[in-house]
């Protein structure tokens, strides 16, 4: 008797068990797909005033209509969920206990749709691929908007443009900013705006005493800001070593502020575009002087990936950008000359 009663047991272990959740899960798609937008609103409206004829007119809808809804309602739930009271509609317990549920599936419902949504509750990040010196030129006009209107925002710089492209697509980074010539197929892109090359020399540099002439100019030593991409300073240093007017081998160094520390303690001389070089000399004891010759004008673009084209956020930081660069055009003062 216990050998057969062990068997049975074991044969009954054996067996697949009942598919309790896959039916459960069935079922909530079936009633998942038995419930519009439209019906969930009903029912707010019905639990709001407890009186079909009302809440009807809240939903600018016919009073058949509305009972019909509640009559979907009820076989959707398997419940009365409002029945009638002495002066109004009462909810049962269930329709007690949806209550609790509902006002939070609309609201991020309302808050998926609405493309105005308030800024200030950003909490998000955004990453800018954005070499040093357009950091320098960008960031101070942006963040005193941003810290107004997005202070949850947190923008974060990198400042390599090499494969910026590439990690545009994957997501990696949301904008890029630069020396960026063309917008390929799925990206877009907006002109920031132009500028031209000025010459950074420490003041009391013994060039400034003297005349102002390529001759100058090319006995000169260059600092150079490396760079991992062909941007507008590779151009310029290849302009110049086309013209005989730049070593090959500059000194090199990594950031602006670093090269502009360095020219200020030495007799090299650094090229920049114009409004970095405006910035820059107001922090430190550097003179701006022109170039001896015509160089190619350097664009600065703002480029991102079409996956964002369209985003509230994403379109809002993007005219913020345009609107800070707008702020950093260049007053039309003259340079001041070498002697």
């Amino acid at each position: 008797m216990d050998l057969v009663d062990s068997r049975d047991r074991a044969s009954r272990s054996e067996r697949p068990p009942r598919i309790v959740n896959g039916a459960r899960a069935t079922r909530q798609q079936r009633m998942l797909a038995s419930i519009d937008l439209k019906l969930l609103l009903s029912f707010e409206a019905l639990l709001e005033h407890r009186n079909v004829t009302h809440a009807a007119r809240h939903m600018s809808v016919s009073q058949p209509s509305m009972s019909r809804s509640l009559i979907r309602l009820r076989g959707i739930f398997n419940d009365d969920l409002l029945v009638r009271g002495s002066s109004s509609l009462v909810p049962t317990p269930q329709a007690e206990r949806l209550a609790k549920l509902l006002p939070p599936v609309l609201n991020a419902v309302r808050t998926m749709i609405d493309r105005d949504c308030a800024l200030g509750a950003w909490r998000s990040k955004a990453t800018m691929a954005m070499p040093d010196h357009q950091a320098l030129i960008l960031l101070p006009p942006l963040l005193p908007i941003l810290r107004e209107h997005a202070p949850y925002l947190h923008i974060v710089t990198d400042s390599l443009l090499g494969g910026a492209l590439s990690r545009l697509e994957r997501g990696e980074i949301h904008l890029a900013v630069g020396q960026i010539d063309a917008a390929p197929l799925g990206y877009l892109r907006r002109t920031l705006y132009a500028d031209r090359f000025a010459c950074l020399l420490r003041q009391n540099h013994p060039a400034l005493a003297r005349e102002w002439t390529i001759e100058t100019f090319a006995t000169l030593n260059h600092a150079a800001l490396a760079s991992d991409s062909k941007d507008g300073f590779g151009r310029v240093h290849d302009e110049l070593v086309k013209l005989d007017l730049l070593d090959r081998d500059p000194v090199l160094v990594s950031n602006i502020l670093t090269a502009a520390t360095a020219v200020a303690a030495s007799d090299l001389v650094l090229i920049v575009p114009r409004r970095v070089a405006t910035r820059v000399a107001a922090l430190l004891p550097l003179q701006i002087v022109d170039p001896p010759v015509e160089l190619t004008p350097y664009e600065v673009a703002l480029i991102w990936h079409e996956r964002c084209h369209r985003d509230p956020e994403h379109r809002w930081l993007r005219h913020e950008i345009t609107a800070a660069a707008s702020q950093t055009e260049l007053t039309q003062t003259a340079p001041v000359a070498a002697q």
